[in-house]
């Protein structure tokens, strides 16, 4: 690797160093009677001669380039960029320019966007950014907004918010770093379907109807100047291409970051998200499918639950013996309510203590101060109104836990029944891949406890936070993974579903804790009291 280690948040062991834009020295003989080749000639043999062929030179620069080049006696610097079956010259500088090339990877998401801005000559990560989803005010949910923008007049009022926020982060993080906007030569853009259709301006609607089918797939090489981006007008913007209505770019991001499409072993990759979207498989074969198990994991929607931003409570510990608790908050902060990973969290340790029965139930028959009865029925006391940030008592309600067990039964039923169907079983997965925000918190070890996940060696488990903000990232980092998305997209195989019998029943076995059927989850030992 020619430059310094490159930031290790999106680099990857099996990555190349070779980004989609690099600077070049260039410098060519001058014209003389033995050699009477064109200026321009002259400068793509020069560029020919250090590998960078094919090569296409922007139509409306072809006078200036070669006006530039002859001016400074047929040496400059070029930038070029990589479009997966040649190379653009995008810039061309006077004599030498050693003025940066960055890149920026952005993870187009319904609730937030996060940017990721990248050194394209060291390959160091400079900054990231999360910003929140503009359109919100438009619907909280997808499908919302598929409606709202059933109108011409309402989709570019969409795709203007996007385009807004994007060029006012691109612009910021430009200046907080002495940089100019100019400077950005690349930008990969990685969303849900949905999302990249908004992105681009193009019709949705007929997403959410059936046979639910997106206007493309697969989208042609951009230039900043066609999207009206803050960024170098000829710089390229590549954006993830969908496997259909179910599947995004953000997913196929998402495969590239964990490298599960390149290894012999049996991968698995669950993004919790609105939905939960699960990927299995290995280099030579890949399924996908989706289910509604998100929202819940996520702290979305028990009444006290957040996301996991400051104020936050993301981790939970209760002494079996005495019943004491101790929590952890994100941020340091009073505690303002629990995200997915603290409601696990929660739940796993109240079991393991005998205060939630197998049924998930509260344990009344245990007396202990946090065991209150609300107007719904039994909660527990999480924090005390003297240790919260609005004062209140923070309580987590019988009706709370039963939403969570519902959602982690969802979780591993998906889970089970897609290995079922390629004639696995979830004991065959040698690497299994937590992504998103869930993904950066979760302990493992809780989410086995409950029977969220199946009862694997922890060190199974990985949490990569971000995988779609991660692998646009690597886009950049690697042009080998243009050619990759796609062979992925190929590659994957989406498994619906169906609301069947034994989907059903295995739902049901899955509501209790652990499971119906201690025998899949050997390493949990339940408390005498949690048998009710």
């Amino acid at each position: 690797m020619s430059a310094s280690k490159p930031h290790e948040d999106i680099f990857a062991d099996w990555l190349h160093f070779d980004p989609l834009v690099v600077r070049r020295a260039v410098k060519a003989a001058a014209p003389s009677l033995a050699d009477n080749t064109a200026d321009l000639d002259r400068l793509r043999r020069a560029l020919r001669q250090q590998g960078y062929d094919p090569l296409r030179v922007p139509p409306g620069e072809l006078g200036a380039y070669a006006a530039r080049f002859r001016h400074e006696n047929f040496e400059a610097t070029a930038v070029l960029s990589y479009t997966g079956d040649g190379w653009e010259l995008t810039e061309l500088f006077l004599g030498t320019d050693v003025s940066p090339i960055l890149g920026v990877a952005v993870d187009l998401g319904t609730t937030q966007i996060a940017f990721y801005l990248v050194d394209l000559i060291t390959g160091h990560l400079l900054d990231r950014l999360s910003v929140p989803n503009p359109q919100i005010p438009y619907g909280e949910d997808i499908l919302t907004r598929i409606i709202y923008a059933s109108t011409p007049k309402h989709l570019r009022v969409l795709q203007d918010l996007l385009r807004s926020t994007i060029n006012e982060t691109l612009s910021f993080l430009a200046d907080k770093h002495g940089f100019r906007v100019s400077q950005i030569y690349a930008l990969t853009v990685a969303g849900n379907t949905t999302m990249t259709h908004f992105f681009l301006g193009l019709d949705p609607s007929r997403l959410c109807k059936e046979p639910y089918i997106p206007v493309a797939n697969t989208f042609p090489m951009l230039h900043g100047k066609d999207l009206q981006l803050a960024m170098h007008p000829r710089g390229l913007v590549v954006v993830f291409p969908n496997v259909g209505s179910y599947f995004g770019g953000d997913v196929i991001a998402g495969i590239l970051a964990t490298g599960m499409h390149r290894t012999e072993e049996i991968c698995l990759l669950v993004d919790v998200g609105t939905n939960a979207e699960v990927v299995l498989g290995n280099k030579d074969w890949l399924v996908a499918c989706a289910g509604a198990a998100g929202p819940a994991l996520e702290g979305g929607v028990v009444e006290r639950g957040m996301m996991a931003q400051p104020g936050a409570i993301d981790r939970v510990r209760i002494d079996p013996e005495s019943m004491e608790l101790t929590y952890h908050v994100l941020g340091e902060e009073k505690p303002k309510g629990l995200c997915g990973s603290g409601l696990i969290d929660l739940v796993a340790e109240m079991f393991m203590a005998g205060l939630l029965t197998i049924q998930g139930k509260i344990n009344t028959k245990v007396t202990h101060p946090r065991i209150v009865a609300v107007d719904s029925g039994p909660a527990y006391v999480v924090a005390w109104a003297d240790e919260t940030a609005d004062g209140r008592d923070l309580l987590v309600s019988e009706i709370d836990i039963g939403i969570l067990l519902k959602s982690k039964a969802a979780m591993y039923t998906i889970l089970n029944i897609i290995t079922r169907k390629v004639g696995l079983s979830v004991q065959d997965i040698r690497r299994f891949f937590v992504a998103g925000t869930f993904g950066s918190h979760i302990d493992p070890v809780m989410a086995i406890r409950i029977g969220m996940l199946p009862d694997l060696p922890l060190e199974t488990y990985q949490g990569l936070g971000n995988t779609a903000g991660r692998g646009a990232a690597m886009t950049l980092l690697d042009r080998r993974l243009l050619g990759e998305m796609d062979e992925v997209r190929q590659r994957i195989t989406y498994v619906e579903l169906n609301v069947n019998l034994e989907l059903m029943n295995e739902f049901r076995g899955a509501t209790f804790l652990p499971h119906t059927d201690p025998k899949l989850f050997p390493s949990v030992t339940i408390h005498p009291r949690a048998m009710g």
